[in-house]
């Protein structure tokens, strides 16, 4: 009867030992799958909208918005993306008269380490002619079959305002030199904005309205002369891994003067410096 009680014993704690080796088999496998699962996929980088509400100050807002157009990566992407730019678009310009004229046009800009050193060139086609502007070592010229000439003081304007009331006065205050100070929120039409009021060291001071929701700037003003402008940003998608406004619209005291739509943009490809020079 002993013995028999015996072999039962060691009957059971065989299959004891049994199951415990199952087991840790079982659970070293669980182990060893999961090890081999491949990390998943990082979302799109968006920023806590739970921490959006406690933006207190200009450079939190500004830093929001770079995180957005720089798809996560900031003013640091945006810097090593952009060092060069080559684009291709059509504006649609108002006359006084109220008649439309599509000019065709090309950009090309080397970077600089703030928007009064940038190298830019905008050559433009309009039905009747065609001609280069060109901002370089802070001096605006035109260009004509390579002979350089003096243009008409607004057409200087207009083209420097498209470059120190845009988007990079904005992302690149600090670069700039200039000051930001945030002006309080404002609803319009059901969306809600941060101001942000931008003035450079020659004091052009531009305000930008920036999403409290997306952290998009939707739009920019400033005045000139008596005129107020405004520009609206629309279609705003990501190319090269940094987020563009495909099309703009300006008004002057709320008049459509022009509609700017890009076609095609390039950053970081080479870009001839013999473009912002004359023979």
């Amino acid at each position: 009867m002993f013995f028999r009680f015996k072999i039962f014993i060691a009957i059971v704690l065989a299959l004891v030992f049994a199951t415990s080796v199952l087991a840790a088999q079982a659970t070293k496998a669980a182990e060893d799958k999961n090890q081999d699962k491949k990390p998943a996929a990082k979302p799109s980088p968006t920023p806590d909208l739970k921490e959006v509400g406690k933006v207190t100050t200009a450079e939190q807002v500004v830093d929001s918005a770079l995180f957005i157009y720089g798809f996560g990566g900031g003013r640091a992407t945006l810097n090593q993306i952009r060092k060069t730019t080559s684009e291709h678009g059509k504006f649609t310009l108002t006359a006084a008269n109220g008649k439309p004229e599509t000019v065709n046009y090309q950009r090309w800009v080397i970077r600089g380490e703030s928007l009064d050193k940038e190298k830019i060139r905008l050559d433009q086609q309009f039905s009747s002619s065609q001609y280069g502007l060109i901002l370089d070592d802070n001096k605006t010229f035109g260009v004509f079959n390579n002979t350089v000439f003096n243009p008409r003081e607004e057409v200087i304007k207009n083209f420097e305002n498209g470059i120190y009331h845009g988007l990079e006065a904005l992302f690149r205050y600090k670069e700039n030199g200039s000051t930001i100070e945030l002006a309080g929120r404002e609803k319009d039409m059901g969306v809600e904005y941060y101001l942000l009021d931008v003035t450079d060291t020659k004091n052009r001071k531009t305000r930008f309205y920036v999403s409290t929701k997306t952290l998009r700037v939707l739009m920019l003003a400033y005045e000139e002369d008596g005129v107020k402008y405004k520009r609206k940003f629309y279609d705003q998608r990501y190319a090269q891994g940094t987020l563009v406004p495909y099309r703009s619209v300006l008004t002057a005291n709320d008049k459509v003067v022009e509609e700017q739509n890009i076609s095609s943009i390039t950053f970081g490809q080479k870009v001839d410096e013999d473009l912002f020079k004359t023979s």
